[in-house]
């Protein structure tokens, strides 16, 4: 007979898994960076949702057969498909000309955007003192925009939408967990993406090159991979002990982008996000305190 793992070692298998899977998607974006510099970004989208789409339906139907099809709320699984799909495409225009390191940032905030919409969206009850961390965070989102010291360039706000893009993409999936099963939600979320890309893909379609599509194939696989470790991290440990690992794509991305393309994040923007981090994982302590027993 097998025995079963420990939980200590359940969970330090499942942050290993996690981070892992946060290495993959820094790699994933690096990626994408570079293959925005040539391609149209709808395009490069619409090649890597062909794979997930592919992903969600074999997971969905390994989990549940053919009924994850059936869903019980039809427009709150579309509209987080819409949201994730806008969510990656913001973030992948705004690598053509932002560094790495600088969206990544940005994507720090989603934490504690996710907390700030689940008081409206989900009835969730939020202390002063996590409503003081989103503060806190938002303040290093100031510190590395320097209003008033320098000019804010437009590409400078799109990482900032898309992370609250995928805040309400994650409010959205809890909501959606209420009516539908895992599988059913992976699937849509492949879905919508999938066909809303394909309608609008055509319109600027530019014919890769063979190197081209292998970055393509690559970007894609790196995609699924990241999916597959965080998936298997959550079947091993529990979503708040991972939540803190989170923040390692940040520091993968910087690494990557300093390697890849020779960016390091300048002295305003290290200050913001060590704010931004720093507050995201006040926020987490203040919740795991809360819902402690």
């Amino acid at each position: 007979m097998t025995s079963q793992p420990s939980a200590p070692a359940s969970t330090s298998a499942g942050i290993a898994w996690h981070v892992v899977g946060m290495v993959l998607f820094a790699s994933m974006d690096a990626v994408s960076k570079h293959l925005a510099a040539g391609l149209p970004v709808i395009e490069i989208l619409w090649v890597r949702y062909v794979f997930f789409f592919l992903f969600g339906m074999a997971l969905a139907l390994r989990l549940e057969g053919w009924s994850a099809f059936k869903t019980n709320a039809p427009i709150l699984q579309i509209t987080r498909g819409l949201a994730l799909v806008t969510e990656i495409g913001l973030f992948t225009y705004a690598f053509r000309y932002l560094k790495l390191v600088d969206a990544h940032v940005m994507a720090a905030m989603t934490p504690l955007m996710v907390m700030a919409l689940a008081v409206p969206m989900l009835g969730e009850k939020v202390g002063i003192r996590r409503w003081l961390a989103v503060s806190v965070g938002f303040l290093g989102v100031l510190v590395i925009l320097r209003p008033g010291m320098a000019a804010i360039a437009p590409i400078q706000i799109v990482p900032l939408v898309a992370a609250a893009c995928f805040a309400l993409y994650l409010v959205l999936t809890r909501m959606a967990a209420r009516h539908d099963s895992i599988g059913t939600s992976t699937l849509y979320t492949g879905i919508v993406g999938f066909v809303v890309l394909s309608f609008v893909a055509p319109l600027d379609w530019q014919a890769p090159s063979p190197e081209e599509w292998g970055f393509l194939l690559l970007a894609s696989l790196l995609g699924i991979g990241a999916h597959v470790s965080v998936i298997k991290a959550l079947s091993l440990s529990e979503a708040s002990a991972l939540q803190p690992f989170n923040y390692t794509m940040l520091v993968w991305a910087t690494l990557i982008g300093f390697l890849v393309f020779d960016d390091l994040p300048d002295h305003f923007t290290v200050i913001g996000a060590g704010i931004i981090v720093i507050s995201g994982l006040y926020a987490w302590h203040r919740e795991r305190t809360r819902s402690a027993p």
